[in-house]
């Protein structure tokens, strides 16, 4: 027995220092406004070129810095129907047409109702209709006198009919705020979870879009190759190296095909999500290489995770579970104090009807109308099964109750690790994109300057050859190709985590789009901050029973600070 009431008081100790410790529940009173940084949406077009001495190489080659811009986007027509859109417009119909967030607003809807349903527990329910009676035959007196007899009787009237616990009546009122509140916390998480869905489909259109950009490019310099290595041929450089060529040439082209595929398969997924026209090609306004600048990944890594705890929908929404079962461990405590009252009209011969117009007579007769009322009230206190089953109540929400804090627990381990796991990602990717950067420029360069030295010679004692080989000007090609896809790879990824980041961080998704005004994305956006809507905090601790004995102390309180 005393190893049980140990265990209690410790998951009572550790539920108050978690309700009242925690960040994300500290900030359900009056959650302060999310102070979030204008986003950059920045398309770069001209990666910065590496810097170059003007040096000469062998054959007459400058290495002066590349100057170049990045390969124009193919329009999605000549591949299917385009759709045109932004990202500011995709973010805007998440919130209107995805069916999840639609779903979770209607369970908002069906807590709702269920919390109305609670308060009203107290009152009974109302009767009106007619009761007829007709006895033929024997039939016992009070006295115990067995007669015949025939009667018939007829009652119009009404009556209240009411079988209220009032231990349900009291908590569950408390705990079905408690559950209301936590479909309104899951319907946000649902509506930053579509939305990260949402911009992480965007972005894979964007990646997609960018890597046929870089596809088409690259088969343009393969084809200019091939008819470079034909003029060669045979004189400075043997037929193999045209089979080279067009061998590189047919790979650029499945990297074409490729690379349209993935834009396409992108394409539905965004449709899917956003219930667009089906088999439509999404064209976003934007340049793939678009770059969203949301949360600072150089911020202190501690200070994201106190945010993340601090504003993370998914917390309150456990906390508020946490509550919920804590109301219902009250309930089962004090559920013998608390009486079963019961209202019947007995007026009629089955309970139902309280009061009326009555009448009746011997046989068929019907006279002898008046008003009738008649009502039987009851207070019982119940105790189930000798309070073994009371006891075993008990327990069992004892249980629900642990295992929603351990729910919560780990919900805050898992919070902590998606910010820890974003942050990283929004952090490696910018550094990617820099290196990326590099890494086109240089290719680029290359390629260009093979190609363009593909046709110079010199003399190496009675023979002239090539100063750049074709195989050398193919590897240059390939290598080109996969620095484009490199680019647009890390661009996808570093948008991708920057939205990933700001949702792991529990900021509001309404925050990224202005409602009311057009739809539009521009460099610079200022983002408003919109903090959670949330009821106020409600007290566990119900009023005390009225009972002809004494009361056991309540628990303390552990609503939110």
């Amino acid at each position: 027995m005393t190893t049980s009431r140990t265990k209690r008081t410790a998951w009572r100790c550790l539920a108050a220092v978690t309700l009242g410790c925690l960040p994300a529940c500290a900030s359900l009173n009056d959650p302060a406004p999310v102070q979030l940084p204008p986003p950059q949406l920045v398309a770069r077009r001209e990666p910065p070129a590496p810097a170059k001495s003007a040096e000469s190489e062998p054959g007459g080659v400058k290495l002066a810095k590349a100057e170049f811009k990045l390969p124009a986007t193919p329009a999605a027509q000549s591949q299917g129907t385009p759709l045109p859109i932004t990202l500011s417009s995709a973010l805007t119909l998440t919130g209107a047409n995805a069916l999840d967030i639609q779903i979770a607003d209607e369970r908002v809807r069906t807590a709702s109702a269920q919390l109305d349903r609670a308060k009203v527990l107290w009152l009974p329910n109302l009767n009106i209709g007619a009761d007829y009676f007709r006895h033929d035959g024997q039939i016992q007196d009070i006295v115990g006198n067995v007669f015949t007899t025939s009667r018939s009787s007829l009652l119009l009237g009404a009556g209240p009919q009411a079988v209220v616990s009032t231990a349900d009546a009291v908590f569950a009122p408390l705990a079905a705020r408690q559950v209301a509140r936590a479909t309104q916390f899951d319907a946000q998480a649902s509506r930053n979870d579509t939305t990260l869905s949402v911009a992480v489909a965007y972005f894979n259109v964007q990646q997609a879009r960018g890597e046929v950009a870089g596809a088409a490019e690259s088969l343009r310099r393969a084809e200019d190759l091939v008819a470079r290595t034909e003029k060669l041929a045979p004189d400075l450089a043997p037929g193999l190296e045209i089979n080279r060529a067009r061998t590189e040439a047919a790979r650029r082209r499945q990297a074409v095909e490729t690379a349209y595929e993935r834009w396409q398969v992108a394409s539905a997924d965004l449709t899917r999500l956003l219930r667009l026209q089906p088999g439509t090609l999404v064209e976003p306004a934007e340049e793939p290489s678009l770059a969203v600048a949301l949360i600072d990944p150089a911020a202190p890594l501690d200070e994201l995770v106190a945010i993340g705890l601090t504003h993370r929908p998914e917390l309150a929404s456990y906390q508020a579970v946490v509550q919920a079962a804590l109301v219902r461990v009250k309930q089962e405590k004090r559920r013998v104090l608390y009486p079963t009252l019961a209202a019947r009209g007995g007026g009629s011969n089955t309970p139902g009807l309280a009061g009326g117009y009555f009448g009746g007579g011997v046989n068929d007769f019907m006279g002898n109308f008046g008003p009738r009322f008649s009502v039987d009230l009851q207070a019982v206190w119940e105790v189930q099964n000798l309070g073994l089953g009371n006891r075993a109540q008990v327990r069992e929400r004892e249980a629900d109750g642990r295992r929603a804090l351990l729910e919560l627990l780990r919900t805050q381990d898992v919070v902590t690790a998606e910010v820890v796991q974003a942050q990283a990602q929004a952090a490696r990717a910018a550094k990617r994109v820099k290196a990326a950067e590099d890494g086109v420029a240089n290719a680029a360069a290359t390629a260009e300057k093979n190609l363009q030295g593909l046709g110079q010679t010199k003399r190496a004692g009675e023979q002239l050859i090539l100063v750049f080989r074709p195989q050398e000007a193919v590897a240059a090609v390939a290598a080109l190709d996969q620095a484009y896809r490199d680019y647009y790879q890390a661009v996808g990824d570093h948008n991708r985590a920057q939205f990933r980041l700001y949702r792991a961080l529990g900021h509001p998704a309404q925050a990224l789009c202005q409602v009311g005004r057009p739809v539009e994305t521009r460099p610079a956006t200022s983002v408003p901050a919109l903090p959670l809507a949330q009821p106020r905090p409600v007290s566990v601790d119900p009023p005390p029973a009225v009972t002809g004995g004494s009361v056991p102390p309540a628990r303390p309180n552990l609503k939110p600070n």
